[in-house]
């Protein structure tokens, strides 16, 4: 029996002891794991940029098809952007705590009792975007105890990193590279009233600043009872490539002319019918050039005359809002001509309309 009591007091001290060692170690570590990624810098941010993607590349939800993931507080691409996850590896969840636009993404990650802050960056290079992802993670007891003896799970988030990162290589090779462009040729552009949201972006920036003005005016919409008709377009007003800057018009069509006070960022236009050239992208919106391309060359052999109004506009028949595969997106791209043999400027192209919503 005495010895029954000695076996237990050692066991006892020895926990004891285990524990005090493991309170006393560091419990904090920082993995480093880089990829090159066959995809421009500005894709490769967006896609990872937005957290709804997070499932399709991060090994996590990749590996566990049971998991399940609640996404809240502000849009994806966000600043302060949370999600979080529950699956058969344990749960946790992110923030975004610091988005730099094509150049880094800062997380705030909790998981399993652990915390870390987490940083891509993205680097263009000759082969590609080079991402560089690194975390200092610190650990709770459980993993600290586990982590001083065998590095255990250490071992596991640096596998994490490096599944992870082959998952987005292989994902946005495919999404990005695999397009389509499809030359529909001349059509008649069909009147329609819609509103719009008229400035001065970086090029850079349009598809971020179409997100963010898109989801203004839909709300417009919805606070003044407005009938949305169609799919959400933006007119390039000049298009000069060589060029950081290009002025652009966001806008949503509606179903029935309104009025709005005159100075307004958001404001009531009418599209009068007219001729167009169409070409139909299938894909991720770097393939817009070449989409432009086609549609140029067949003006040019079939010696059509450029409404030169504005450049053009593209319709966003499907996009990120329906799906997160970028090869699944749908764009129609319509530049304005004049009908053929007629070298006069058509008549106005757009009307503004004024006074004011109630």
């Amino acid at each position: 029996m005495r010895i029954i009591k000695y076996l237990f007091l050692l066991l006892l001290l020895s926990l004891v002891a285990l524990t005090i060692f493991a309170a006393t170690q560091k419990g904090e570590f920082t993995i480093e794991r880089s990829c090159i990624i066959n995809s421009p810098r500005a894709t490769v941010f967006s896609y990872v940029s937005d957290s709804k993607n997070w499932k399709s590349w991060n090994s996590w939800a990749v590996d566990d098809s049971l998991i399940s993931i609640t996404q809240y507080k502000n849009a994806p691409t966000e600043k302060g952007f949370q999600l979080s996850w529950d699956g058969n590896k344990g749960n946790g969840d992110l923030e975004n705590i610091i988005n730099k636009l094509n150049e880094s993404i800062t997380q705030k990650i909790n998981f399993n009792g652990n915390s870390s802050e987490a940083t891509m960056h993205f680097k263009d290079t000759l082969k590609g975007t080079k991402i560089t992802w690194k975390a200092t993670v610190k650990l709770g007891f459980v993993n600290k105890i586990i982590t001083t003896f065998n590095g255990a799970f250490e071992n596991e988030i640096t596998s994490m990193f490096e599944k992870s990162l082959a998952n987005l290589d292989r994902k946005l090779d495919f999404e990005v590279n695999h397009y389509s462009v499809k030359l529909d040729g001349v059509t008649i552009k069909p009147a329609c009233f819609y509103l719009e949201q008229t400035f001065t972006s970086e090029f850079t920036k349009v598809r971020k600043n179409a997100e963010i003005v898109f989801n203004k005016i839909t709300k417009f919409c919805k606070q003044n009872k407005i009938i949305i008709s169609g799919k959400p377009f933006i007119i390039y007003h000049n298009y000069d490539t060589e060029s950081p800057y290009t002025k652009i018009s966001i806008c949503i069509p509606i179903k029935q002319e309104i009025f709005i006070t005159e100075g307004s960022e958001i404001m009531s236009r009418k599209i009068i019918s007219y001729p167009v050239v169409k070409t139909t992208l299938t894909g991720d919106y770097t393939h817009t050039e070449k989409a432009l391309e086609k549609a140029n060359n067949f003006i040019k052999e079939k010696r059509y005359i450029k409404n030169t109004l504005y450049s053009h506009f593209e319709v966003f028949v499907i996009d990120k809002s329906k799906t997160n595969s970028p090869s699944k997106w749908i764009t129609e791209i319509y530049i304005p001509i004049h009908p053929k043999g007629i070298s006069k400027s058509l008549t106005t192209v757009t009307e503004t309309v004024q006074d004011s919503v109630q």
